[in-house]
């Protein structure tokens, strides 16, 4: 199994900066689409520190790409078949939240993701990580709260949530147990 923390980092790295060298951007220009410092972006490109999911977010919007749009980039593109064991894992160094990208194809508009979000952790996600993506998200085990847009659902083990229009998404688990859930998106 791939770590994105450990093994791929530069990877990572190397892609985001690849990503706004091929755009021509400076640091300063990224910082203002993606809402990132330069110092933040600087550290991330030289591998000097593992970004958050939300920075990771913000910045893959500014490249308009999705987060799992960025992480392929940066891992390559798989087979037809995904393996679990070759499945990249991705943990947020800030909330421990594992991501497993199940399945993603550049040729292909359906991506699956497994996330296990920690107790009492949450992540905020802004809207822009939803532009050109449609998502659903079913829980597998235990609880998740989700406010989307100013609008809370609690789901719970076998619920599925449909997102509206893209807007501003805090995903918490307040339980004493992790969540484990799954994201299916579109693009758009």
């Amino acid at each position: 199994m791939t770590t994105l923390l450990d093994y791929s980092s530069l990877q990572l790295a190397r892609r985001i900066r690849l990503e706004r060298e091929t755009r021509g951007w400076s640091l300063a220009e990224l910082a203002a689409r993606s809402e990132v410092s330069k110092a933040a972006i600087s550290k991330i490109e030289r591998g000097e520190t593992s970004p958050t999911a939300a920075l990771l977010v913000r910045l893959a919007g500014a490249f308009d790409l999705t987060l799992a749009g960025l992480l392929l980039r940066a891992e390559g593109d798989a087979g037809r078949l995904s393996r679990a064991q070759a499945q990249p894992v991705w943990r947020d160094p800030e909330t421990g939240y594992r991501r497993k990208q199940v399945f993603v194809r550049s040729d292909h508009p359906v991506e699956i993701v497994e996330v296990e979000m920690p107790a009492g952790r949450r992540v905020c996600l802004p809207a822009s990580s939803y532009a050109r993506i449609r998502q659903a998200i079913r829980v597998i085990k235990g609880e998740l709260s989700i406010v989307e847009g100013g609008e809370s659902h609690r789901l719970q083990a076998g619920d599925c949530l449909g997102f509206g229009a893209p807007s501003d998404v805090t995903l918490a688990n307040d339980t004493p147990r992790p969540c484990v859930y799954l994201v299916v998106l579109a693009r758009s």
